[in-house]
């Protein structure tokens, strides 16, 4: 089966070449979408031998992932896979990702960072993951053991049926919402994320997460 891993990227020139060059050293297509960055980022992909698509003007990262499923769609891949640019993902387990829909056993993947080895993250940060677990389990009918993990599998089936509207960083959401909706197997499988100062500086604080949270709620009850 064809395989491209989708990268969505914003202001990551310090990092993606070497996230590119390791997840081609698996083996895969790589499609960055570079969101508007000010940096060199799309630069960079480019020299470490990805595809890149580029916005215009900054979207937000479910906008750059649904610009990546549709390259992913046209071009004719069976699997998109979904891998965070900042570091945090590790090329080794994309193979974990994929056998399940390459087996035929699920239409979408997720990575949980609670299965298999213990994560290390602030007492505040693992409670909001709890509570988010929690409204996806409520919302959906899908119960996870992780939630908002960008490390994510699609069959290409899976991708046609899902139709996703959130931009931002609701996408991790709306997309658990699409699943059900749709009725697609979904499983879970152990990832390992690698927290650096890096990937911390680039991630959405806690008082963010609880708005964007609270306003991907209520945009569930007014509907």
């Amino acid at each position: 089966m064809s395989i491209v891993v989708i990268i969505p990227a914003y202001k990551e020139a310090q990092k993606i070449f070497d996230v590119v060059q390791r997840v081609r050293e698996k083996g895969y297509d790589v499609v960055v979408v570079d969101d508007a960055s000010p940096d060199a980022t799309s630069s960079e992909a480019w020299r470490a031998g990805a595809v890149v698509l580029r916005h215009f003007v900054n979207r937000g990262y479910g906008a750059a992932l649904s610009t990546g499923n549709a390259y992913a769609m046209r071009r004719g891949y069976d699997i998109a896979v979904h891998f965070d640019g900042d570091g945090q993902h590790s090329a080794d387990e994309i193979e974990r990702v994929v056998v399940p829909i390459q087996k035929g056993e699920a239409e979408a993947v997720v990575g949980s960072r609670f299965l298999g080895r213990a994560t290390e993250m602030s007492f505040v940060r693992k409670l909001l993951i709890k509570l988010a677990i929690l409204f996806t389990w409520l919302f959906s009918g899908i119960k996870l053991t992780d939630s908002h993990n960008g490390f994510r599998a699609f069959s290409i089936s899976a991708l046609k049926a899902i139709d996703c509207r959130q931009d931002g960083m609701s996408y991790a959401s709306e997309v658990i919402d699409q699943i059900a909706e749709h009725k697609l197997s979904i499983c879970e499988v152990p990832v390992t994320i690698q927290y650096t100062d890096y990937s911390k500086a680039k991630g959405e604080g806690n008082i963010k997460k609880v708005l964007l949270g609270a306003r991907f709620l209520w945009g569930k009850v007014i509907k």
